[in-house]
């Protein structure tokens, strides 16, 4: 069931926002009766609970997981702002994922692989468990400790899940470093966490093309004096090279590890991971997770947004190496006793359809994935998914960046045929989980809106002024109150964390993220992108994820992106950047249709100055825009740092065709 009603979205003058007719989504009454919360007044309910005693409602979720011994006190917020959660008490990630269920469902898939080129290995929960044992035995018989730092550079293989999970089992701080990353990018996080130890391949598969792992390793070992032992999987046969008393591959690592092994009661506050994201400074942020916030975060938030059931077989689309992959790829699917694919490979190889034909294939229920993907998908056509039976999905959501409405509707009505709720989820590395996002069976949902935030989580719009935003107000979103699974701060850099997070409003102690916002008459959230990509025209402060949205809108785009570049009269000019969903060529034709298009949406000042079309827009293999070198091609500036970018051949085609 659908209905329309009114709610803000697009920028006017006088720094409100213009309200637009949106289509609202109610949830299908079947999914409804079976959710875990199945109206909104069992949603304001559970808001209410969590209002009125913050530590006790997380308290609560905490207790459906295993401890080893109970804490003696919820919350220490006296050094705020770092927190403690569940002080005193000891738990294990890895225990609460894998071992607590062996009674009841050890025979139960856990873990399904598939590899680029079609492979699929399942792995129950007692083979899981018994894999992560043996290489937790070899972690600790290798010399690995509580506490040391192990870096972690694998492809999307069976053996990153077990290190992974080896690691928080026995101690181990892990940082997972992205596979496409260079050698320069693990240098520098060595240096900065001083690991000891790290775990690689001698390559991954992208595309069906072999990817250098091993090798960008070797490349920077002899700047990074605190590795004593480099572990290989053999995953593509590449030539490497392996040193004498520091190389050793895993079959070899993992070689006679006994299957049997205790997990090691840690304190609730104990480090779980390091994950590096970017920083302004050009030097990423060690962004600092501990054991039993973040474990019990994880669970609830997955338990509540996905509505998990045991049946459901769960699909996040996100490597390992971002914190999507952290908690909704592999730990929060475990921890919920719930199935969990991994897929080693590309969307498009070897053809457009291979998303498509991995939920057909394993009956995936659940999927979620990027909007950038999503917009990917659009441009491709709809006639490969449509040559896929998807009835096995029950739930759609996305991550990562603001979903434009367009796009919104097309994953309704050609992915969900117009019957599977979709979780529109804001959340961040920092968070560690998802903290706005609808409830697929009680929240009415609006195409572009993250609508609401989950029980037990205090979130407002506010102004420079910190005063509540009216509706329809631009603001900055701020986070009032602590939760379990936030960051505990910057890996050796406590006051950059308290500068970057904490500084905007120090006086009332709120954590500011930095993200524009805009909340509607009904309190839904519709996030504006982030407040450095808020571009100020003649005056008019607009948010480039508003005119991006308003070009997708149109019937010939795929994607775009927006940027602003000075201008001596107006301050700053639009700059877009366009995919068509059919061949690009330049056609002055359509960019003044397009701008005309903007104009019409939002108001003559959100109209673009300059309109580039291009086959496709550089992205991380997160699948992330790269605005920041956009911004470099439309102001005419050398190419950035370009080491976490896919795609550079795009990047070097808008290069070269630079007028």
């Amino acid at each position: 069931m659908k209905h329309y009603r009114q709610s803000g979205l697009n920028t006017s003058g006088g720094g409100l926002i213009r309200v637009k007719k949106v289509q609202t989504y109610l949830p299908p009454n079947d999914f409804a009766c079976a959710a875990q919360v199945s109206s909104m007044a069992q949603y304001r309910d559970l808001c209410a609970q969590a209002a009125a005693d913050p530590q006790q409602y997380w308290a609560g979720i905490a207790r459906s997981l295993h401890w080893f011994k109970p804490w003696t006190q919820v919350l220490d917020w006296s050094a705020a702002p770092v927190a403690k959660w569940f002080v005193g008490g000891k738990t294990n990630l890895t225990y609460n994922a894998l071992d607590r269920h062996l009674a009841l469902k050890g025979g139960k898939t856990a873990l399904i692989w598939e590899a680029e080129n079609g492979a699929i290995i399942r792995y129950s929960f007692q083979e899981l468990h018994t894999e992560v044992c043996r290489a937790a035995n070899a972690l600790q018989s290798l010399g690995v400790r509580q506490g040391d730092r192990v870096l972690i550079y694998m492809p999307m293989i069976p053996e990153t899940a077990f290190t992974m999970l080896a690691c928080l089992r026995m101690g181990a701080v892990h940082s997972v470093v992205f596979a496409a990353f260079s050698g320069e990018a693990i240098k520098e996080r060595v240096h900065d966490c001083g690991a000891s130890y790290i775990f690689t391949a001698d390559g991954g598969f992208r595309r069906g093309e072999a990817v250098a792992l091993k090798a960008n390793v070797d490349k920077v070992i002899g700047d990074c004096p605190t590795v004593k032992k480099v572990v290989v999987v053999k995953r593509t046969g590449s030539a490497v090279t392996m040193q004498n008393g520091r190389d050793l591959w895993w079959t070899d690592f993992i070689k006679g590890a006994a299957d049997t092994h205790q997990a090691t009661p840690l304190d609730s506050e104990d480090p779980a991971f390091i994950l590096y994201t970017s920083g302004t400074t050009g030097k990423p942020k060690g962004i600092l997770h501990t054991t039993g916030g973040y474990m019990t975060h994880a669970y609830y938030s997955a338990s509540l947004v996905f509505d998990l059931k045991d049946t459901d077989l769960f699909w996040c689309t996100a490597d390992v190496g971002w914190i999507t992959g952290h908690t909704y790829t592999l730990y929060a699917p475990l921890l919920n006793g719930v199935t969990t694919l991994l897929y080693e490979g590309a969307p498009n190889h070897p053809d457009l359809d291979r998303f498509w034909t991995i939920i057909a294939k394993h009956q995936v229920s659940i999927f979620y994935t990027a909007p950038t993907a999503i917009r990917t998908f659009i441009k491709w056509g709809d006639q490969y998914p449509q040559k896929h039976n998807l009835s096995s999905l029950r739930l759609l959501g996305t991550v990562g960046e603001s979903i434009n409405p367009a796009a919104w509707e097309w994953y309704h009505h050609v992915i969900g045929s117009e019957r599977c709720p979709i979780v529109d989820t804001w959340w961040q590395t920092e968070t560690g989980g998802i903290m706005i996002s609808p409830l697929p069976g009680a929240t009415p949902t609006k195409p572009g809106s993250a609508t609401l935030p989950l029980p037990g989580i205090a979130v407002d719009v506010v102004n420079e002024q910190g005063q509540s935003c009216k509706a329809d107000e631009p603001g900055y979103l701020v986070i009032k109150q602590p939760w379990p699974s936030m960051l505990r701060g910057i890996w050796g850099d406590q006051q950059r964390y308290k500068d970057t997070y904490w500084s905007k409003f120090a006086a009332q102690g709120w954590y500011c993220p930095m993200d524009g916002a805009v909340r509607d008459a009904d309190g839904y959230i519709w996030f504006r992108g982030r407040v450095d990509d808020i571009i100020i025209v003649s005056g008019h402060n607009i948010g480039s994820a508003e005119i991006e949205s308003a070009l997708v809108s149109h019937p010939q785009v795929a994607e775009a992106a927006v940027v602003g570049i000075p201008d001596e009269v107006t301050g700053q000019a639009l700059a877009a950047f366009v995919t068509l969903k059919g061949k690009v060529i330049h056609n002055p034709e359509l960019e003044h249709k397009l701008r005309s298009h903007c104009a019409e949406k939002l108001g003559a000042h959100a109209k673009p100055r300059h309109i580039r079309f291009t086959e496709i827009l550089p992205k991380t293999r997160s699948g992330k825009i790269m605005r920041r070198l956009l911004r470099d091609v439309a102001t005419g500036k050398t190419m950035g740092d370009t080491t976490t970018l896919e795609n550079y051949e795009a990047l070097k085609q808008l290069y070269e065709d630079k007028e």
